[in-house]
């Protein structure tokens, strides 16, 4: 049996032995449309595939979509299931590449951050409409010289090796002229919490929050704030970026997350809207940043009084 072909991975900027998020995400999807071609030429629905494996019809639907990775016993058992036993060395070769690129993805962030700032600023030069979300700390393309030092630092202090980040936070920096950029807007949501977060010194927080204050005067950029005592419809689980109606990225400690299905992306979107919808726009978001930097001068060790020159 001849699998379906599929096309080749696109082609990037990056060295060809650097492996990037587009490299995984492709390889996982050829993986799935491989293993869908392989059930569709056996007759089986998925829920007649799933309920020959004993699984819930969910996992078929998600292995065959690219949104998660099979084991090799989830590869040799859906070959027997779709009798194409011959095809499972195939399959796994299929399988141990994508793995070895995931890895290589893995080493890539946890080494260097200058080649992930690079390609985000690619992946955000293509883009027109950006929805980003974040629970925790201030969105990438909002962050100052020295909050960005600070994340940048902690990123490597996960994986307890000590790498240069300088490189890293210019590149960072320079992605953010795609906020002057015309034809370009930016909803940005972030929780009230992230104003107050000890990421970094009271000196450099309050930096950060007169960086917000600037960034939401924007006329292309919205800045929402979900409250504190704000009774949410969705739980703001974790941080997200949604580029036009085509990608999802999630960032994790060990990877990021790319989804590029068309349900995926419907579902975070939608999600983010509900976000949105709850969080304070304009001067409420003003009154919240000043109620912030209050007490963060108030973690300075001579508690003089803030006042953020831009209000």
């Amino acid at each position: 049996m001849t699998p379906r072909c599929t096309p080749p991975p696109r082609e990037t900027n990056l060295p060809r032995s650097t492996v990037n998020s587009a490299d995984v995400r492709d390889a996982r999807n050829e993986l799935g449309a491989r293993l869908r071609a392989l059930r569709r030429a056996a007759g089986l629905s998925g829920r007649e595939l799933a309920a020959a494996l004993s699984w819930p019809p969910s996992k078929i639907s998600k292995l065959e979509n690219g949104q998660q990775t099979p084991s090799d016993a989830d590869v040799r058992a859906w070959t027997r299931a779709v009798d194409a036993v011959d095809e499972t060395d195939s399959v796994l070769a299929q399988l141990h590449t994508l793995v070895t690129r995931y890895a290589e993805l893995q080493r890539l962030l946890r080494g260097g951050q200058v080649q992930v700032q690079q390609a985000a600023g690619r992946r955000e030069s293509g883009t027109k409409v950006f929805r980003m979300f974040e629970s925790t700390f201030v969105p990438g393309l909002l962050q100052t010289a020295d909050y960005a030092r600070s994340r940048l630092a902690q990123s490597a202090r996960v994986f307890g090796r000590r790498v240069p980040i300088e490189d890293a936070v210019s590149e960072r920096l320079r992605r953010q002229e795609v906020l002057y950029e015309r034809g370009r807007v930016f909803h940005v949501v972030i929780t009230e919490p992230v104003l107050h977060y000890a990421l970094s010194s009271p000196e450099v927080l309050l930096g950060q929050l007169d960086r917000l204050v600037t960034i939401a005067m924007l006329p292309n950029v919205r800045l929402g704030v979900i409250p504190i005592d704000r009774q949410v419809a969705i739980a703001p689980a974790h941080g997200f970026w949604v580029y036009d109606d085509d990608l999802v990225v999630v960032e994790t400690f060990g990877a990021e997350l790319n989804l590029s299905q068309q349900a995926e992306v419907e579902l975070y979107t939608k999600i983010f809207d509900t976000l949105a919808l709850d969080a304070v726009y304009d001067r409420r978001v003003r009154t919240l940043i000043a109620k912030a930097a209050d007490a963060v001068g108030e973690r300075l060790p001579d508690h003089p009084a803030v006042k953020l020159e831009k209000f």
